[in-house]
């Protein structure tokens, strides 16, 4: 079993930052494909960022604006926000896929564990 727990949302004004956390327990983030997903009221939960065996991977709505990475020593996973807009508040979740290969890393049926949710509102 994998537990993880996502911290760092909140309030951010358009333009803002915000880094998001993702700690990881009971298995190795090293050994998983992580990711990050997010969900807007009324929207499917939809693909924001994964790091797996070839490195970081972007929906193309975020693509030079965040970035994720993974502290090893800390079993930690990171979502760094930058020029957030209006249409990147949701709830993001922290997700989990056993195998580090997976192809379908885009489609959250695909993992295995999540975490409970951080909330991210971005407004003026």
């Amino acid at each position: 079993q994998m537990q993880l727990v996502e911290s760092g949302g909140g309030l951010v004004q358009p333009g803002g930052s915000l880094r998001l956390s993702c700690a990881a327990s009971g298995r190795t983030v090293t050994t998983y494909t992580m990711a990050w997903f997010r969900q807007a009221p009324g929207k499917e939960r939809e693909f924001v960022a994964v790091f797996n065996w070839s490195g970081p991977h972007y929906t193309d709505s975020v693509k030079g604006r965040f970035a994720i990475s993974r502290d090893n020593a800390k079993n930690t996973v990171y979502l760094q926000m930058n020029s957030l807009k209006l249409e990147d508040a949701a709830l993001y979740y922290c997700a989990a896929l056993r195998n580090y290969y997976s192809d379908y890393y885009f489609n959250p049926e695909s993992y295995d564990y999540w975490g409970q949710g951080t909330q991210v509102t971005v407004s003026s």
